[in-house]
């Protein structure tokens, strides 16, 4: 085969790849904050805290001076990488069809990865301070004190709870959890989940509920599973960040160790972190 066909071969497969990854591949990808970076070392997100304004009670008083707290989170890059070998010229001309399985694996391998970096960072420990060296580890607190049974209302009203405890604007963020099929099941046994008695409006989508007391939910068999105990995850979108350093890398090449067969490579890089401690929430799910 050419090296023509393998150079548009490569073009055309890297950008379907791309559109599949963006539309389809990453579960959570636009679930969280997101930003670019370049090189090969660690990132900073900075992070600004709250203060609060001071009130003035006499006329040209001192102007007063609040600072404002700053800290870092680190976020660093791991590759991803998956490869596959194509035997056929016929099953090459066609690789950049989006229904094409070389096409669609390899965005859903990358994707695949991402969904597990979001999900262990958020409640990994961080990397934080000055130069990322400083470990901050996801707190007691922010675990639903209810273990014992599956998923259930008082579970997600506990945890919607700590989060308006600790002062996330729920009405405004984007709220998330990520439930597996089990969890899912849970909530359909549950009288107040599903009943129009307790809510205004439907929650049962096509026999699915996609969003309820405030969380958009989505389905992910690949939360930490324990013994028979799930972790289900919730979050606010501003509580966890996705770092980019190579979108996706694309290599076509022939193989002559593997009978002058073509190799189709594609590699990510990318990395996750846990911003705020107090915008994630894990729930101890059973699934004896």
């Amino acid at each position: 085969m050419s090296n023509e066909i393998l150079d548009w071969s490569v073009i055309d497969y890297k950008s379907t790849v791309e559109l599949l990854l963006q539309q389809q591949g990453s579960r959570f990808r636009g679930m969280v904050m997101e930003d670019s970076y370049h090189g090969k070392s660690g990132a900073a997100v900075n992070q600004i805290g709250a203060v609060t304004a001071q009130k003035r009670t006499t006329r040209h008083a001192d102007t007063p001076l609040i600072e404002t707290p700053h800290d870092r989170r680190w976020v660093f890059p791991s590759d991803y990488e998956w490869a596959d070998l194509i035997d056929d010229a016929d099953k090459l001309r066609t690789i950049a069809d989006p229904t094409s399985p070389y096409a669609v694996n390899g965005a859903m391998s990358l994707g695949r990865a991402m969904d597990d970096l979001i999900i262990t960072a958020a409640t990994a420990s961080s990397l934080t301070g000055e130069d990322g060296t400083t470990t901050t580890a996801f707190p007691a607190g922010q675990t639903a004190a209810t273990t014992a049974g599956g998923l259930t209302v008082a579970k997600l009203r506990e945890a919607m709870q700590l989060f308006i405890a600790a002062e996330v604007n729920v009405d405004v963020e984007p709220m998330f959890c990520a439930i597996g099929a089990q969890q899912h099941d849970d909530l359909l046994g549950q009288t107040q989940a599903i009943s129009l008695d307790f809510t205004t409006k439907p929650v049962l989508v096509d026999g699915r509920i996609k969003s309820f007391m405030g969380f958009n939910f989505v389905d992910s068999q690949r939360l930490a599973l324990s013994g028979t105990d799930r972790t289900v995850v919730c979050w606010a979108k501003s509580g966890l960040h996705l770092g980019i350093w190579d979108d996706i890398d694309v290599q076509i090449d022939k193989r002559p160790d593997k009978s002058n067969s073509t190799q189709v490579y594609v590699k990510g890089t990318f990395g996750a972190t846990r911003l705020e401690e107090e915008k994630v929430v894990a729930i101890t799910c059973s699934e004896a």
